[in-house]
């Protein structure tokens, strides 16, 4: 076993001292016989000896005398700095200059380099004599001021921290040598003999925990799953989109001498406001407590009342009495099918159209009483999102025009609706199909359940499915009338549904994992049949055990085997450790 020993500083005290020397280079010299001494390292010079030849303890000592030669090898100084297990901070009393080398620039350099090692000794040695106090003469006081005090030097070794020591001998002369030697070395040896107890613990312990701390292999994670589309709603442009294309109009406004203006749709019209479900007999006027809405219903709209019985789907004509309000009617329109919620930009867009300041705002007006603007009254809480308006309208009766006949329910619905929000209703309602003036359409292969979802989608632009099952055939249905945002919202509840199952409750469940993979497949639901792929592979222990698991063709076999977590190296390297672990061998080293 080697202790290194760093001795920095001298002990040089001017007109007493005839040479620099260091306490560690003469214990090394007078008391332990040290011969070999190398002086070719530019910064320390070297002594090599043994403590005792029972204890086969060498000793390394590096002595740097001139702390100026410290930084001309800085990186290889540091480095014999940094491996040193004992420190002596070497200097004499009346050498105030190396106090504060000392002090300023190493002390720090210390606390750094070991602040991660406690149990390194550092010793603070001052050596040499200070005047007496008593003597009050110029030259004596000069001297005293000079001198480094013994407070100086143990606030030293307490701002160095990290255990320090602070010894004081007296000069290294030949009177005082023999001394100074003794308790130097009494010191340094039992620093020496601690060190050596801490190393031979370190070798041990380090022998332990090469012994029993075999690292198990390290699980790696498993390959991220694919990411699902996520698109955004379109609600409110679908709606819009009505209005422009005049699908399924169901309302013809027109001029006191029956010009038409523009179409427009009751469910939509109704879902903003009392007012048209009051025009249009939706609900009586006595429910309406509002007398001004009334008022203003019957001053500015009327619907005409046709001479012949019109047949159901043909449109209602609403004459429009203010000449104002039907010239700004396309823009009102506009505002409605927007949510009637842009308040600002409706009174931008009259004023912009009829050019007069008061004569938009009194059309601002009665669009305000016809809508009950929110905020107006006692009944207006918070606005109400045009998918919620219209969704009032789900699966009720109320101004319905077609009927679905699923399973041995009737579903009442709005061709307007249907049509805004799905292309292929919206041509199966426009082109020459059976269903286009069919009052009860029948829809074949898929259950209540399901398309009652499919509706309320369509209605609401949201949607929950109870279960997997129910969103795997909503998902089918919305590949059926193609809508892409129903599709990706049914992939996100089942991929989300199976993520929150715990393994245990994967392990037990009736859910066939597998059967679904095969529908996306088979439907071509690309994302989520790459989904379930990397699910049942990051499952493999659990599926593989199930008997659906030999439903995989052998493509996707070899996929999921490519992919499976954990690895097969990993459950190799697993099972290597475990019988390491068990093994007679092991257990003996442990004991």
């Amino acid at each position: 076993m080697s202790i290194q020993i760093v001795s920095l500083g001298n002990h040089y005290n001017g007109l007493y001292d005839t040479e620099k020397t260091s306490v560690v280079g003469l214990y090394l010299r007078y008391i332990l016989r040290s011969q070999d001494i190398n002086e070719s390292h530019p910064v320390f010079k070297v002594y090599q000896a043994s403590l005792r030849s029972e204890d086969r303890v060498g000793i390394v000592a590096y002595e740097c005398l001139d702390l100026d030669t410290f930084s001309c090898d800085l990186q290889s100084s540091l480095a014999t700095l940094a491996g040193a297990d004992i420190v002596v901070l070497n200097f004499g009393v009346e050498n105030r200059p190396l106090f504060l080398e000392i002090k300023n620039n190493f002390a720090p350099l210390l606390k750094q380099i070991f602040s991660h090692r406690q149990s390194v000794p550092i010793i603070v040695l001052a050596t040499g004599h200070r005047d007496s106090p008593s003597c009050t003469c110029p030259m004596c006081t000069s001297d005293r001021a000079m001198t480094v005090s013994s407070l100086e030097g143990l606030q030293l070794a307490k701002d160095i921290g990290l255990g320090a020591t602070y010894l004081e001998l007296l000069s290294f002369n030949s009177f005082y040598l023999k001394n100074n030697l003794y308790y130097f070395r009494e010191l340094l040896e039992y620093y020496i003999m601690q060190t050596m107890k801490n190393k031979s613990s370190e070798t041990r312990e380090k022998k332990k925990n090469k012994v029993i701390r075999i690292q198990p292999p390290k699980l790696e994670q498993p390959v991220t799953m694919p990411v699902l589309k996520d698109e955004p709603s379109r609600y409110n442009t679908d709606i819009r989109k009505l209005l422009d294309q005049c699908h399924c109009v169901d309302v013809h406004f027109c001029t006191a001498d029956l010009n038409p203006i523009c179409g427009a749709h009751r469910v939509v019209l109704c879902s903003v406001s009392y007012g048209f479900m009051l025009l249009f007999d939706l609900i009586p006027a006595k429910e309406i407590h509002e007398f001004n809405l009334q008022e203003t219903v019957r001053t500015y709209l009327s619907v005409y009342q046709e001479p012949t019985v019109s047949m159901n789907n043909t449109p209602v004509r609403v004459i429009v009495k203010d000449v104002h309000f039907h010239k700004c009617l396309p823009d009102i329109l506009h505002f409605i099918y927007s949510g009637a919620s842009q308040w600002q930009l409706l009174e931008h867009d009259l004023k912009e159209k009829l050019k007069d300041d008061e004569e938009a705002d009194y059309v601002s007006h009665i669009v305000q009483s016809l809508l009950n603007k929110p905020g107006t009254d006692s009944h207006s809480g918070t606005p109400l999102s045009l998918s919620e308006s219209i969704g009032f309208f789900f699966n009720n009766t109320s101004l319905a025009d077609v009927v679905f006949q699923v399973q041995d329910t009737k579903i009442p619905a709005h061709r307007s609706v249907l049509a805004a929000r799905c292309d292929v209703m919206a041509a199966m309602f426009s082109g020459s199909y059976m269903e286009t003036n069919c009052a009860l359409i029948p829809v074949h292969g898929i259950s209540k359940d399901t398309f009652l979802n499919f509706l309320e989608y369509i209605y609401t632009d949201t949607v929950c499915p109870a279960s997997i099952p129910e969103a795997m055939s909503l998902m089918i249905c919305s590949e059926m009338y193609q809508v892409s945002r129903l599709q990706h919202i049914c992939e996100g509840c089942i991929t989300t549904q199976l993520q929150s199952m715990t393994s245990r409750e994967l392990a037990s469940t009736s859910l066939n994992v597998v059967s679904l993979l095969q529908k996306a497949k088979f439907y071509n639901f690309g994302s989520l049949y790459n989904w379930l792929l990397h699910f049942v592979a990051t499952h493999y222990q659990i599926f593989s055990q199930k008997q659906e698991f030999q439903d995989l063709s052998a493509w996707q076999l070899d996929f999921v085997e490519i992919n499976k977590w954990p690895s097969n190296y990993y459950l190799n390297q697993l099972s290597k450790y475990r019988s390491y672990i068990h093994s007679p061998k092991h257990s003996c080293a442990v004991m």
